[in-house]
């Protein structure tokens, strides 16, 4: 069973692509607008999947948990 799922708040994306080049495992750039390929969090990318979250300018990927809580650490 998946801990962690990402959440992509598409309508607040700015296309950066910081997310695409971090982690390519994850996402890609599709067009002008980053997509979210794979949303399970595999249990050792969740350092990895935490950094890109943290990279976001605007905050747009979130990290929840199997209850749907968002982990914020």
């Amino acid at each position: 069973m998946t801990k962690y799922k990402f959440e992509h708040i598409v309508s607040d994306c700015i296309s950066c692509g910081a997310c695409a080049s971090l982690l390519p495992k994850y996402w890609a750039m599709q067009g002008q607008k980053a997509k979210l390929t794979k949303k399970d969090i595999d249990d050792k990318d969740l350092n990895s999947a935490k950094e890109c979250r943290d990279v976001c300018p605007v905050t747009c990927i979130k990290i929840k948990d199997e209850k749907g809580k968002e982990l914020k650490d």
